[in-house]
């Protein structure tokens, strides 16, 4: 993956500008210079795979609240953010997840699990448009974010939609006013799938 790296000098926004192509990730920050790091985004949104196969090694804390500012910086519909999201790590609960999921055991493999829900509190300012379209599209944008956050981290992840709602919220001892709508686990992959088929341009997009 070819990372580009900008350099601005401090004392001026248009002071020194360098381009470099490198092929790994590094950070350094001095007294004079501030480095961003930017990874190709449509080539991470190619490249990620849908991963159900992981490695038994955990997250380091560092990557994880990266994962967490992914979910939180995402935009939302008013900026509400009528979301919250449940990050598993006990094998016990995370066992409990994979059976409410119709036994989809790989779940459990992961050494994170990930639940998205939609908070209908805050997210009925918009009345029913609100609770039952806003709210999950706000979750599924945070969702999309974060995993390609996880991708740039060597993380590979999956969606989960088929799952018994209600013995999600039993396992989590939800509120009320949360709807669980993904599951979502991470790990680091042991195998990564082939890249699936896609529909061409023209089939996807009507220009009018």
């Amino acid at each position: 993956m070819a990372i580009f790296v900008k350099i601005y000098q401090i004392p001026s926004v248009r002071g020194t500008l360098r381009y470099q192509k490198i092929n790994f990730f590094t950070t350094s920050v001095s007294s004079n210079y501030i480095i961003w790091i930017n990874m190709d985004i449509l080539e991470a949104v190619k490249e990620r795979r849908s991963v159900r196969d992981f490695q038994k090694k955990g997250i380091p804390e560092e990557i994880v609240d990266k994962l967490i500012d992914a979910l939180i910086w995402a935009p939302s519909a008013g900026n509400l953010q009528a979301r919250k999201f449940y990050f598993i790590k006990d094998e016990r609960i995370k066992k409990k997840i994979a059976a409410a999921a119709l036994n989809q055991n790989f779940i459990a493999e992961a050494p994170l699990i990930i639940v998205g829900c939609t908070d209908s509190r805050i997210s009925s300012k918009y009345g029913e448009r609100g609770i039952y379209l806003y709210s999950i599209q706000d979750v599924a944008l945070s969702i999309m974010g974060m995993m390609l956050v996880a991708y740039e981290n060597g993380l590979g992840s999956t969606c989960v939609g088929a799952f018994r709602e209600d013995e999600i919220i039993r396992i989590l001892n939800m509120p009320y006013n949360l709807r669980p709508v993904l599951i979502v686990p991470v790990g680091y992959p042991s195998k990564i799938p082939h890249p699936p088929p896609r529909v061409s341009k023209e089939e996807a997009v009507e220009v009018l």
